[in-house]
């Protein structure tokens, strides 16, 4: 059985977007796995799913599974590649539109400029939504790293996600430190690692080392966590600019109990066809 699927990116973070609403194959995470590998596979971060919704109130459903065939709650990048897949492939001719993923309803805004605004819900903030073990909730935590206090912020957005300020973005520990926090115990569900260099209130530079993946050239939740831990900490002001590895995003959030907006590029680059 041959699948139609498009190659597409985020800021260099980069998708296989399968269309299974006009396409019907059931996708096991050895799939993912195949697929993922950049030297025999297609090679990408993370495999999308666009998928019929369970919930009536939506327009679809959302499915990400990272590389390594791992299913994963959320991807802010991948997010607008959806949006702009399900537009260009005739699936909607909504430019606003709701989405069920596993961690909750997302709503995308595609803009006239082309770019494409994320509205990502409310961040969690309690130690046992992230998930996180601390007896309390609090701004900054100490981890034990290998004897090593590390100082972090842990946020959740829809995934889980630990901000770490650094003063050189170029030196940061992202692949010593970044898999040694991923897989810390006190994460019970692994977590995504940001390494955030604050330049001014408004300007700041982040490297993230994700979940299952590695080092990415951006992640899109992660950049929201950062947002929400600089602000948070009075380091930064909404709205504000984050510079990664592949490009920029824009994020805005008001406060406690109020949503992150992401705003970014979504970019096709090819279509083919695998193999199931």
């Amino acid at each position: 059985m041959l699948l139609r699927f498009t190659k597409m990116h985020g800021l260099g973070n980069d998708f296989m977007v399968l269309d299974l609403v006009s396409q019907h194959a059931h996708i096991l995470p050895k799939h993912a796995k195949q697929w993922g590998d950049r030297h025999t596979g297609v090679g990408f971060d993370q495999l999308l799913l666009v998928e019929a919704p369970n919930n009536p109130e939506v327009d679809f459903r959302y499915r990400i599974f990272n590389s390594d065939g791992s299913e994963v709650e959320q991807c802010g990048n991948g997010a607008r590649c959806f949006a702009r897949f399900v537009l260009d492939k005739r699936l909607t001719a909504k430019r606003q539109i709701r989405v069920e993923t596993k961690s909750g309803i997302i709503e995308l805004d595609i803009r006239n400029d082309g770019q494409i605004s994320v509205d990502m819900g409310q961040p969690r903030l309690v130690p046992e939504e992230i998930p996180f073990q601390a007896s309390e909730q609090a701004l900054n935590y100490s981890v034990d790293v290998e004897g090593q206090a590390v100082e972090l912020f842990a946020v959740s957005m829809g995934n889980p996600h630990a901000v770490l300020r650094v003063d050189d973005i170029n030196g940061a520990p992202v692949h010593t430190l970044g898999p040694k926090i991923e897989n810390h115990p006190r994460f019970p569900a692994r977590v995504n690692v940001g390494f955030l260099h604050v330049v001014d209130r408004q300007r700041a530079q982040l490297r993230v080392w994700e979940r299952g993946a590695g080092e990415t050239q951006a992640c899109g939740t992660g950049a929201c966590a950062a947002a929400v831990a600089a602000i948070s900490q009075g380091w930064m002001d909404s709205p504000l600019l984050i510079d990664l590895p592949g490009g920029r995003l824009s994020i805005e959030w008001a406060g406690p109990g109020q949503p992150v907006v992401m705003t970014g590029p979504a970019v096709r680059v090819y279509e083919g066809q695998v193999r199931l």
